[in-house]
């Protein structure tokens, strides 16, 4: 996770009063889904990652997905928002890639 998007969600969560964020990753490289939501607390199974006080939940399914995939958060002209990149995706890194 980039220090754009670790900013970005410590101030998400302290306006939310939420205890962090779950990342979930469904299908292929191909066909790679990333789901992100506000949470209360870790479920049952839960990988829980700290970055200081930012706790991201990941569920067991998701975890192998996430393996080495970086989360940012990007501001352009045209868009903004995170950004999820998969250096194990070929081209699909590159083309979500935006630095940070």
């Amino acid at each position: 996770m980039t220090q754009n998007a670790v900013s970005v969600l410590k101030r998400v969560m302290r306006e939310e009063g939420v205890a962090g964020i779950r990342i979930a990753a469904r299908g292929g490289c191909a066909e790679l889904c990333y789901e992100m939501e506000l949470a209360t607390a870790a479920r049952e199974g839960d990988a829980v990652i700290s970055f200081g006080d930012l706790q991201v939940f990941v569920d067991a399914a998701s975890k192998p997905l996430l393996a080495g995939v970086e989360v940012d958060f990007c501001q352009t002209p045209t868009a903004t928002g995170f950004v999820f990149n998969s250096p194990g995706c070929g081209l699909c890194s590159k083309r979500t890639r935006c630095g940070g």
